[in-house]
């Protein structure tokens, strides 16, 4: 079978990590669950009826609520079909427990777990056991925290809700052994968990135990995350002290609601501490992203499809093979126009070629993904510092087979070129795509990256934060994958920079891109101390696709039929997936270590 292609338009990425737009097609086209997302999306109005129980907030009646962001009193009706958006401000209101498994589990699946858990006074604590008589009788909940199995699409997963309106979601005894028994049965029954967060940290009442809960949920997550299982947290407002220093922060995917409140010490807190006013957005859902600490920004309408999503993208796979394809016959076909304009198209020299793959209209790694994956969602940050956009990391399906895609990208527009640095990563770059790569090895996705970079950034800060050793491990750590690793050099490949992301079982580059130990003009500046010689030093550097294919640097020049352009960037992403199937159906029935000797062997030779 042949595949023709239409002008195909790919997702816009935000820097914010909106997951919603793309989760909508990924929910109905992957095939196993698209019946399930038929029948439950019919449902989708219904489950949105009031909770039954009146809201809290000042100034509501019975027919309307104050929204707690623009303090407008809105209809109540209105906003329970908006998922408890406000419609004049978008701004979220607080879920309860009853209304979050509405609209996240499949009608009528749900089943608690650990319910009958009697609650405690370990402490003997004065007026504590009044004190929760009292928020049971208020929500109609035995705790804060509901946990339980369910199905999303038909998919079983295990689903937890802390509800802020029993003491504020605080962290006990109970709430933390509920945690970590769902957990733990989760592990043996091999489900995946997701948890809605929300808290004000410890509880108080019960003292030093409240604080070892969080050691106990952390430990019990480690043992879920070495069986191969996905755990994901949503963080909701708001998700502050041990809840945030334990179980929220330690998902494979940490997604949040736009505006939450999120942070180890509440604002309050920290401005009493340090004597200081706080920007304006700290410690909001959007802050983390920035800094690094959340993938993506989750809108509530999009929280099924997202959860549906990340189910089916990190299965294990089972049958050993790393190319299970939806469409495995299909290929290719290449224009008479473009086999013509290939066959005239004139030798270039090695100069041309290092200023054609820094022209900004060249087409960048995202240009061509939308041609090759069928979706790609972004992940952000390095969970340690910050997020940076010079490297674009995620999750993307190729003809139904999951894949990690790691990208260099320089942008398109002066103003993109300045946001993403001109595509040189700092440390949180590099730190970035090492962690996304690493969860690739743990759910067993072949990896896919495409290199385009100048080099590494040089700058005071990018030092501070260690370049040199974010580099050093990513060389470090790409070596033992045990998953395919392809690396595609589509423009520019400079030195360690580029070396960082580019240890792969095999290394190809397109027939103009080019790959070198420094720039030709910082070759040409430290030998000849000259660097008007660029021109020169390119000629004799060896940095073509031809020269390091005659060298063994790479295994394959893929063509781009008179040159990387506009026109011409769908029908190389269009040769370049045929490759990237065929190169994934090499390793079925590899094992991970024989992938990752292979790898080892590849590097060793020079």
């Amino acid at each position: 079978m042949t595949r023709g292609f239409g002008k195909k338009k790919w997702p816009g990425i935000n820097r914010r990590g909106l997951f919603c737009r793309v989760m909508e097609r990924n929910a109905a086209t992957t095939a196993s669950g698209a019946k399930a997302f038929k029948e439950n999306d019919k449902d989708d109005e219904a489950e949105n009826e009031a909770d039954g129980r009146k809201p809290a907030e000042t100034g509501a009646t019975d027919d309307k609520i104050k929204c707690p962001k623009c303090g407008k009193l809105v209809d109540k009706k209105r906003v329970a079909k908006r998922r408890y958006v406000c419609p004049e401000c978008n701004g979220y209101f607080r879920v309860s427990t009853n209304a979050r498994i509405r609209m996240t589990a499949d009608r009528g699946s749900f089943e608690e777990w650990f319910a009958d858990v009697k609650p405690v006074n370990p402490l003997d604590y004065e007026g504590y056991e009044e004190k929760l008589s009292e928020a049971r009788e208020k929500t109609g909940l035995r705790e804060a925290f509901t946990i339980g199995s369910c199905r999303i699409f038909g998919e079983k997963a295990v689903i937890g809700i802390c509800d802020a309106r029993f003491l504020m979601a605080s962290m006990g005894s109970v709430y933390g052994e509920k945690v970590t028994a769902a957990v733990e049965r989760a592990t043996q029954e091999g489900l995946p968990v997701f948890l809605f967060c929300a808290s004000g940290g410890a509880r108080m009442q019960e003292g030093i135990l409240s604080l070892m809960q969080m050691a106990k949920t952390a430990a019990a997550i480690r043992k879920h995350g070495e069986a191969g299982l996905l755990y994901a947290t949503i963080l909701t407002d708001p998700t502050t002290g041990g809840v945030t220093a334990s179980f929220a922060m330690l998902g494979d995917v940490i997604m949040a609601e736009p505006g939450a409140l999120i942070g180890f010490a509440g604002p309050r807190v920290i401005r009493q501490t340090i004597g200081q006013e706080l920007p304006e957005g700290f410690q909001s859902a959007e802050f983390l992203v920035e800094h690094g600490f959340v993938d993506g920004i989750v809108k509530r309408m999009n929280v099924r499809k997202t959860l549906y999503f990340l189910i089916k993208t990190h299965e294990r796979r089972r049958s050993g093979s790393f190319a299970e394809f939806a469409n495995a016959g299909e290929r290719f076909v290449l224009s008479e126009i473009l086999k013509e304009k290939s066959a005239l198209q004139a030798p270039v020299s090695a100069w041309e070629k290092v200023k054609a793959v820094r022209r900004v209209q060249r087409p960048s790694a995202l240009d061509y993904a939308g041609y090759v994956f069928d979706h790609f969602v972004e992940s952000h940050g390095d969970r340690l510092f910050g997020d940076d956009p010079a490297i674009v990391g995620g999750i993307a399906f190729l003809d139904g087979q999951p894949v990690t895609v790691i990208a260099d990208v320089k942008g398109s527009t002066m103003k993109e070129c300045q946001m993403r640095n001109f595509g040189m990563p700092r440390p949180e770059g590099y730190r970035k795509a090492l962690r996304l790569m690493k969860q690739a090895e743990k759910f067993g996705r072949p990896v896919i990256s495409f290199v385009n970079t100048s080099g590494a950034f040089c700058g005071i800060e990018a030092e501070e934060r260690g370049q040199g050793e974010a580099i050093a491990r990513n060389l470090m750590e790409m070596a033992g994958l045990k998953v395919p690793v392809l690396c595609i050099l589509i423009g520019e490949g400079g030195s360690g920079g580029a070396l960082a992301t580019a240890v792969g079982n095999e290394v190809w580059m397109l027939e103009n891109a080019t790959y070198s130990i420094l720039s030709p003009e910082g070759f040409a500046s430290i030998l000849w101390k000259d660097s008007s010689r660029a021109k020169e030093a390119s000629e004799i550097m060896n940095i073509t696709a031809q020269d390091l294919l005659r060298l063994g640097v790479i295994e394959k020049i893929l063509p781009e039929y008179g040159g990387a352009s506009e026109q011409t960037a769908e029908a190389i992403a269009g040769n370049l997936k045929d490759e990237i199937k065929a190169f994934l159906q090499g390793f079925d029935g590899m094992s991970g270590e024989e992938i990752a000797e292979r790898r080892y062997a590849r590097f060793r030779r020079y």
